[in-house]
């Protein structure tokens, strides 16, 4: 397998055609933790993707030229919500997350909004999101929810 490194990625804007690619990653991605929490259906998880589905918000991760994986940033009420992150596991740990995480949080930044998520509780993911400013807003039994404030940069004379 070749290097990959945190710059050999595009993003594109999703098509309603990427539903099935999409849906199919996050079962992949998803399982370890749903089954860890009692929750796992194989039906289901790739339903609720197919049915949540918003290309219009959706970007599709390319590296090396192919479906890598999925970006939806849904409006909401004072900025984004940040939902299907989902990257391949073969991509996992090559920086290519944490560079998408970053390009995304520079435009939240910019546009002085918000960013909220959930994570499954006892999911890896958690971390990372920490890692670029995301804090505890409130947990249940199953879902962690993640919220980062804008970071405003003061402009230099």
């Amino acid at each position: 397998m070749p290097t990959i490194t945190p710059y050999d990625w595009t993003l594109r804007p999703a098509v309603p055609e990427d539903v099935e690619a999409v849906a199919e990653l996050r079962a992949v991605v998803m399982r370890a933790d749903l089954e860890r929490l009692g929750r796992y259906d194989e039906h289901r998880v790739r339903q609720r993707l197919r049915d949540a589905f918003l290309p219009e918000h959706t970007s599709v991760i390319d590296s090396g030229g192919a479906f890598a994986g999925c970006v939806t940033l849904r409006p909401g009420a004072d900025g984004w919500w940040l939902e299907n992150f989902l990257l391949s596991p073969a991509l996992q740990g090559h920086g290519i997350g944490s560079a998408v995480l970053r390009s995304l949080l520079a435009r939240a930044d910019a546009e002085r909004l918000t960013v909220r998520l959930d994570v499954l509780r006892g999911s890896a993911a958690r971390r990372l999101y920490e890692r670029h400013g995301f804090g505890l807003e409130r947990e249940d039994a199953v879902d962690v929810f993640l919220v980062r404030e804008p970071v405003v940069r003061e402009a230099t004379p």
